[in-house]
């Protein structure tokens, strides 16, 4: 676990704009009219329309994706009653995960009063504002009352989250551990020690779930809660034992199932975990400190099964898990309250979702192979991108059969990638691809089939059904590296490609492409040498019809993939020049840039075909393409150096093709600015069109601009690189692509075939 110093954490909130959120229009502002139909007059249309009919607040202002994190700072966090002003870097921290995780605005609410009677009529007074409201950070037995309250008298979702959130995250652990000890949850022994919010419903929510309540020892800071114990309130005597055999911890632990801490650090020893039933649970939650390490409980019992809050250790119980999903399913159904019904749902599917195959950007965040469901892995991991479908949806289906929700979903499906198009996981354009793909699926060779990202992608795009892949490579070492990431190779081809039954398909290709290259004077030899080389030995299966597309670039450098690719595959008749597209998926938008990889200085003839290569893939993926041809000037305003080849090319690309929406060269900012561009050049040929297609003057700043942007914008979505006129289906990838990036490649790759058969069918 990284140490956190002090000096850091004080820099890390005081730094640029001091604290951690902030509030960003969503409308357009620029111009005088956006300012009268955000403020007067035009605001009074919704003002009125609202009037009329309450409910339309959430058509008409951010009500529906707005919840309040509300505290009085009375307990926060392992701090204690520090007030409410003192608690606020916590309420802007809810709020940044709410945001980063379900897509949710937040507005962090200090309220200064601990009354709780007061304290719930200001919740009131301000609720009109909100979506839901998350109460953080109250201490108990005040936060009962207040909840019930709120829940009671307001008609939109309410929730405690240091009560349910941790609840709802151990349940679903509670169940999964359960399963893998063997053990049903009505016949184990619990032992609760403390009795705060979070261990009352903690322990409620269990008996929910089936625990039976005679079997639930509870313990606060006096020792075990007895029914003839003098002045319990209502929830401690709820949990209060008719035993009188059991006064301490250690007592109360020995011959039990499962041991749940919401208390202090260290009070549960060796001997006591030692003392616990077979394959016993212990979720040691008081955090930093858990009430016992996860090193000792491992040394005192090497079969127990382990959770902490703890992110450096196994099976953490974090709240995150839980409620952005909650309250993203309940906003989405306008909930008029976050139910049993609805918490029972978020249980079951958090449980399901971490017996189904991990991720791999899971993977990738904790460094393993896979993550695989056991004693070390029973509960999802906070960055698992699963969580935002299956959790949310979940929620809102329960919300729905239990009567809360205002405003039904009918179309499950499309509430599904309204959700991953909503966190970035997937855009319209990635999902179309893979639908498509799926449609038709083709032989794709991937060319490094040691490379663990390319066997990844190569697994998941056969079980997507996108493609059936052809893998290259040593089979022992390809075997080796699926066991290691628990990967199945069924239904997949591996082709050893410099094994000695492979020497008559080597001989085979060797002569074509000698032929084919005869007149520039490749001999037979040579060509035979070639085929024990990946690159070329796959892009033959593609040139023989053998395979439909060939994915290639972990491991190659680009300028010998690019001579390959020349010298076996050859460029499209009609041009002199390949290039490559990355298509960027943004929050304004999809934009398609060229080119990316192949011509590094190129002249007005390369830029020619850059455009019309461009012009032709962007229709590809169905899109009018707009191009902006950049520079570093505008427009003729310098005649020397690379502006000169670009306006030659605008120049010849005009006169070529007069209907094409193309002009430059131009500032990128005007390109991208159609109002400045049409006030200060009005003759421009893209004249009230926004331009999304951009022909960089070289590599070198095609490169830049792209990935500067990947950087600047970690929720931007890049596709790419997109492989634009070679005579086959070739598609590269790059040496630091992701599983993901390949798969939509690969979907790439199998429309490019699907295309290619279609047009050598018609010619």
């Amino acid at each position: 676990m990284v140490k956190i110093t002090k000096e850091a954490a004080l820099q890390y909130h005081a730094q640029g704009k001091p604290g951690k959120i902030e509030v960003v229009p969503t409308k357009p502002y620029s111009t005088q009219t956006d300012l009268s139909l955000a403020y007067s007059p035009g605001v009074a249309e919704p003002c009125l329309e609202i009037q009329k009919n309450p409910n339309d607040a959430y058509k008409y202002t951010a009500k529906g994706n707005l919840v309040a994190v509300i505290s009085n700072g009375t307990a926060v966090l392992g701090l204690g009653d520090i007030g409410a002003m003192a608690g606020k870097p916590v309420m802007e921290g809810k709020g940044l995960l709410f945001k980063i995780y379900g897509g949710i605005d937040v507005f962090d609410i200090e309220v200064n009063e601990k009354d709780p009677e007061k304290f719930i009529e200001a919740v009131k007074a301000i609720a009109p504002t909100f979506g839901g409201i998350n109460l953080e950070d109250i201490k108990a037995p005040e936060c009962f009352e207040i909840e019930r309250r709120l829940k009671a008298e307001l008609d939109i979702p309410v929730m405690h989250d240091d009560q349910h959130g941790t609840a709802i995250i151990s349940a679903a652990g509670l169940l999964n551990a359960l399963e893998v000890a063997g053990k049903k949850i009505e016949e184990v022994k619990i032992v609760v020690n403390g009795a705060g919010a979070a261990a009352i419903s903690c322990t409620k929510l269990y008996e929910a779930l089936g625990a039976t309540h005679e079997n639930i020892i509870m313990l606060d800071s006096k020792g075990v809660i007895t029914s003839d114990r003098e002045k319990l309130d209502e929830t401690k005597r709820y949990f209060a034992t008719d035993r009188r055999d059991i006064h301490t911890l250690e007592e109360a632990v020995r011959g039990a199932d499962v041991f749940l801490g919401l208390s202090k650090g260290n009070v549960l020893t060796q001997d006591m975990v030692r003392s616990m039933a077979d394959h016993p649970i212990v979720f040691a939650l008081a955090n930093p400190v858990p009430e016992i390490s996860y090193e000792d409980a491992m040394a005192a019992r090497p079969d127990v099964l382990m959770s902490t809050g703890r992110s450096d250790y196994p099976n953490q119980i974090n709240n995150v898990i839980g409620f952005p999903y909650i309250f993203r399913g309940a906003l989405d159904v306008a909930a008029t309250a976050i139910n049993e019904e609805m918490k029972l749902g978020a249980v079951r599917a958090i449980a399901a979702l971490a017996k189904q195959p991990v991720p791999d950007v899971v993977n990738e965040t904790y460094h393993v192979n896979n993550f695989t469901f056991g004693p070390d892995y029973f509960i999802p991991k906070p960055v698992d991108p699963r969580l935002i479908t299956e959790v949310s949806m979940a929620v809102a289906r329960a919300a729905m059969e239990s009567g809360v929700a205002r405003k039904p979903i009918t179309d499950w499906e499309a509430y599904r990638q309204h959700l991953l198009e909503l966190m970035g996981q997937e855009s319209k354009l990635t999902r179309q691809l893979r639908e498509t793909a799926r449609r038709n699926p083709q032989r794709v060779v991937f060319a490094e089939g040691i490379h663990p990202n390319m066997l990844k992608a190569a697994v998941e795009a056969k079980a997507e059904g996108i493609c059936h892949p052809i893998v290259l490579g040593n089979d022992e070492a390809i075997a080796k590296l699926a066991k290691e990431l628990d990967l199945s190779l069924e239904g997949i081809e591996i082709v050893n490609l410099r094994h000695p039954n492979e020497a008559p398909r080597r001989e085979r290709y060797a002569r074509i492409l000698a032929e084919k290259r005869a007149r520039e004077g490749a001999t037979y030899e040579e060509a035979n040498d070639k085929m024990f080389e990946r690159n070329y030995f796959g892009m033959m299966m593609v040139e023989t019809g053998e395979a439909d597309a060939f994915i290639t670039g972990l491991y190659t450098k680009y300028s010998n993939t690019i001579k390959v690719a020349k010298e076996v595959i050859g460029i499209q008749p009609g041009y002199k020049h390949f290039g490559t597209m990355h298509i960027l998926n943004s929050k304004k938008g999809t934009y398609f840039l060229a080119d990316t990889l192949i011509n590094r200085h190129p002249n007005t003839e390369t830029l020619t075909d850059i455009a019309r290569l461009s012009e032709q893939t962007v229709r590809f993926f169905n899109h009018t393409p707009v191009m902006a041809m950049l520079s570093y000037s505008n427009f003729g305003a310098d005649n020397e150096g690379s502006p000169i080849q670009v306006h030659e090319a605008v120049a010849q690309l005009q006169e070529q093709y007069p209907d094409w929406l193309i002009d430059g060269e131009m500032q990128v900012n005007f390109a991208m600015n159609r109002e400045m561009r049409d006030a200060k050049y009005p003759f421009n040929r893209l004249k009230g069109k926004d331009v999304n297609t951009l022909i960089f003057p070289n590599l070198s700043s095609a490169n830049s601009a792209y990935k500067l942007l990947q950087f600047m914008d970690a929720d931007a979505q890049f596709i790419g690189p997109i492989q634009m006129g070679l005579n086959k289906p070739i598609h590269f990838t790059d040496f630091e692509s992701s599983v993901r990036d390949i798969v939509n490649i690969t979907a790439v790759a199998v429309i490019d075939a699907i295309v290619e058969k279609k047009k050598n069918c018609i010619e």
